[in-house]
């Protein structure tokens, strides 16, 4: 075993490399979450970084999450929000924060990278945590199994559409269902279009015959206040609203 171990070692010197580390944590700190993602971010084949992929994730310093709707499919995110800040944020502007009195004007240039690769998918994280394990009874039709995100692909408008947040149970025979899909904003206020956008991707997923789909509930996650008009739908059963109330009341 320890003489496979040395093989393995002198036959792929990259696995010692922590620069390239650094660059995986970057590459998934801009925003490329996939394997395919990241490795053409680095310009590497995918193959190239599954060692390090998988150190990292062993690490804790990664999470992968497999797509609710193809298993095949699995987004990698940073796991700790400093980590993700100091590679979102601070490794682009070192040369700048190494001069004395600049860092007002770098946390300025930098606000909007740190509310999309910083703040965003951690509050999204918290999203997906609290329906695992703090939804409240009944917002659900059954006992939440698992919570991961999922891609729907729309061929009518040639596009596909991301969840923040698809909670999944099992029924009574021990079927696989949905029973809620969501999405979570941090900063941007939430109305009638997020909700009109959820309709769409049930609509989708009922078509596809997801069990539990044509039931599921819609789930809408935000920091800020939510618009009236959809504060008007939720009051009619259309939407299920969660504040940072919410999310953070004991």
């Amino acid at each position: 075993m320890f003489r496979e171990a040395r093989y393995l070692l002198a036959e792929e010197p990259d696995i010692r490399d922590n620069a390239l580390y650094h660059s995986v944590l970057a590459a998934v700190a801009e925003g490329n979450h996939t394997r395919g993602g990241i490795a053409g971010y680095l310009e590497r084949k995918a193959t190239d970084i599954s060692y390090h992929l998988t150190v990292l994730e062993d690490a804790g310093l990664l999470t992968r999450a497999v797509d609710a709707f193809r298993p095949g499919r699995s987004a990698y995110r940073i796991n700790e929000p400093l980590v993700a800040f100091h590679h979102a944020v601070m490794r682009p502007e070192w040369s700048r924060l190494e001069r004395q009195g600049r860092a007002a004007q770098v946390w300025t240039a930098s606000a909007r990278r740190f509310a999309g690769s910083v703040v965003g998918p951690r509050f999204e994280q918290i999203a997906r945590d609290w329906a695992q394990d703090h939804a409240p009874d009944g917002l659900f039709a059954l006992p939440v199994a698992e919570v991961s995100y999922g891609v729907v692909n729309d061929p009518e408008h040639k596009t596909s559409h991301e969840l923040d947040l698809v909670a999944l149970g099992r029924d009574t025979s021990g079927q696989r269902v949905i029973l809620g899909i969501g999405e979570a904003k941090w900063q941007e206020q939430m109305g009638a279009g997020h909700l009109d956008r959820l309709k769409r991707i049930q609509e989708l997923l009922v078509r596809a015959g997801h069990p539990g789909a044509d039931s599921a509930r819609l789930v809408c996650v935000s920091g800020r206040p939510f618009s009236a008009p959809l504060r008007e739908a939720a009051a009619h059963g259309d939407a299920h609203l969660i504040s940072l109330d919410d999310l953070y009341r004991s």
